[in-house]
This record gives C-alpha cells, sequence and structure tokens, in this order.
C-alpha cells in the first residue's frame, strides 16, 4: 500500500525571531499612533507658552496676544505669553527649537526669526526649516515708512530728496541689527540709492519712542507700533511697504506710487506665524492650524487686525512653510548686499 507523501516545513528560529520582531515593531507603531490620536483628542490639557522673541508692545507682542486670547477662549486653558528677546528673536526662537515637541510650547516667529537670521548669523544655533515645523502663517504686517513731524518732508519723493542732498545725516531707528525694520530700511535705501545713518535699538518700541522725541528722524515699521503715534499727529506717515493701500490708514499712498522709477515694483511686508518644535505629532499641528485659522477668519479678529495695521493670513501649514523657504532666498541678497551684521 502506497502511503501519502506528507510535506513538513520547519520554519527556522531566525525567521520565527525575525517574525516577532516585525510584530512588535507593527504593535508598537500601532499603541504609539494610538497614544498620539489620545494626546491630540485631550489637547490641551494645560497651559500652552507661546514665546515672543522680542520685548512686548511690539507687532510680534500685539499680534501674539491677540491670538492668545482667541485660543485661550475657545479651549478653556490659558495660553501664557513669554517674552524672550535677544540677538534679533534667536535666543526666544532656540530656547522653543530645544522644547518638548508635544504642543505646549510655540513660538510666534516672524520675517526676522525664520528668514533672516540664516543669512545674518553663520552659527545660528537652529536651522528655521529643520528645528520646527511650520503651524499657522497669522498675519502679513506692511511697514510703514514714518518720520518725526520735525523732519521737512511729506512724501516718499520728497524724504528721499533730502537724503541725496544730505548724505548719512538722517538717522533712522530700528528695533536692532538684522532687525526687519533694519532690512526694510536698507532694502529701501538700495533701491532708491540714498544714505542714511541707522541707529539700533534693543526692540522696537525704544525705537518708536525716541522717533517722537525726535531722537532720531525716520524709521520704517510695523504698522501696529506706529498707528497710535501716527493718528494722534506725533509721527507723520509717508508711506507704506505693501503692495496695495492699508485699510487703517487708507490715505496713506504705497511706496510704489511715490512717482520714483526705481520703486515701482516695491514691497517690503513683515509676516508673522506660529511654528512648533520639529517633531510636533501632525494632529496636534492640525488642531492648533484649524483654530487659529478660525480665529483669523472671524469679523472680531480682522477688524482687530486692520485697527492694528496688519492684514490676517489664515492657510495651511504646507503653505506657510513654502512662505519661509522661499524668504530665506529673497532677504539673503539683501543682508550680503548692505554688509548687514548682527550685534
Amino acid at each position: 500500500m502506497n502511503m501519502p507523501i506528507l510535506w513538513r516545513t520547519t520554519t527556522p528560529d531566525s525567521m520565527r525571531v525575525k517574525t516577532l520582531s516585525a510584530l512588535g515593531f507593527v504593535l508598537a507603531f500601532l499603541n504609539l499612533s494610538a497614544a498620539i490620536e489620545c494626546h491630540a483628542q485631550t489637547y490641551p490639557s494645560k497651559a500652552i507658552r507661546l514665546v515672543v522673541p522680542f520685548t512686548p508692545g511690539g507687532s510680534t507682542d500685539i499680534l501674539a496676544r491677540s491670538i492668545g486670547q482667541e485660543l485661550t477662549q475657545a479651549w478653556g486653558q490659558a495660553v501664557v505669553l513669554d517674552n524672550v528677546a535677544g540677538a534679533g528673536g534667536s535666543i526666544g526662537a532656540d530656547r522653543v527649537a530645544k522644547s518638548a515637541p508635544d504642543g505646549y510650547t510655540l513660538l510666534m516667529g516672524h520675517i526676522g526669526t525664520l528668514a533672516v537670521t540664516p543669512s545674518l548669523y553663520p552659527n545660528l544655533p537652529y536651522d528655521p526649516i529643520k528645528s520646527f515645523t511650520p503651524v499657522a502663517w497669522v498675519a502679513k504686517v506692511p511697514n510703514v515708512l514714518a518720520v518725526f513731524p520735525g523732519v521737512a518732508v511729506k512724501s516718499t519723493k520728497e524724504l528721499i530728496d533730502l537724503a541725496r542732498a544730505k548724505p548719512n545725516v538722517l538717522n533712522f531707528g530700528s528695533g536692532g541689527n538684522g532687525s526687519a525694520a533694519h532690512l526694510a530700511m536698507e532694502y529701501f535705501k538700495l533701491q532708491a540709492q540714498i544714505s542714511m545713518v541707522h541707529v539700533p535699538y534693543r526692540g522696537t518700541i525704544p525705537a518708536v519712542t525716541d522717533l517722537v522725541a525726535g531722537q532720531v528722524q525716520v524709521i520704517f515699521t510695523g504698522a501696529p507700533a506706529l498707528n497710535a503715534f501716527i493718528k494722534s499727529g506725533q509721527l507723520r506717515a509717508l508711506a507704506v511697504s505693501s503692495k496695495v493701500r492699508l485699510p487703517s490708514l487708507p490715505e496713506l499712498p504705497t511706496v510704489a506710487e511715490s512717482g520714483i522709477k526705481a520703486l515701482e515694483q516695491f514691497e517690503a511686508d513683515q509676516w508673522y506665524g506660529i511654528v512648533a518644535p520639529a517633531g510636533t505629532p501632525a494632529a496636534i499641528v492640525n488642531k492648533l492650524n484649524a483654530q487659529i485659522n478660525e480665529a483669523l477668519r472671524s469679523g472680531e479678529i480682522k477688524k482687530r487686525f486692520e485697527n492694528e495695521g496688519a492684514i490676517a493670513a489664515p492657510n495651511t501649514p504646507e503653505v506657510f512653510g513654502q512662505l519661509i523657504v522661499s524668504e530665506i532666498e529673497r532677504w539673503r541678497p539683501v543682508v550680503q548686499g548692505a554688509k548687514i551684521k548682527p550685534d
């Protein structure tokens, strides 16, 4: 009688180990994914720290407070602002970059900390692209070119004519070497082919305070820090850096409208946005982005921003990330051409 042939396979021990290891990896991944999802659902369960890398009172601080208030009201958890100034904003930015990527430490970044500093600091302790996860593009803030009323000019053209007639006589203030206000003015000087003396301050507010007092004659900085003084007559606004006029100052022409051919395409707006440490879970980033965008689309915050000279810019984290990359490349030749060095 012929017996059937039975095939018997034996799994080698090494294969069993690999199979169990792979299974363990899959289970660990699923457990981690479930933990992250659970964390995102309960987020935020405690106060959020929003680092502002500049002194209180400037545009970054003003916009951060508005967003912080909106998030606090929406989630019932405090958003605590932490002003960590110094080194053009890089001290505060570095502190956030080295924080836990759990969504509880965020940075109100802006054009300086995220786009200009790579060209200013060869040994920057963080990488604007690799060290952060983009969360939300908050606002665009056109710069306003303003003068102390004692300066006998009433237009951009008159200012340029005066600066050409008296090179290096006018002083302009900024929030520090390499600050957004400094970059805007250096770009303006390069395009208009004029010379003025830079007076750097430790923050926007000290620079504006000295402008109001007549210690410096010119500034080109974010509208939020200047609006109140312009409306009270303590400063004279000449132009705005954006392509279109500001709703809060509709009578103020753009630099491009100055009638000077070299400035016909001029644009030098500041921008602001929130980033988190690299590695922050996508679920938390998306939750933050959705809530911030909801706030930015509300009529109340749009009006609040417009009153401050800012324009809300709700968008995706991906679009904000693309902005950061493109702006790094845009401002590098300005830094190099003006030979700007940090303090």
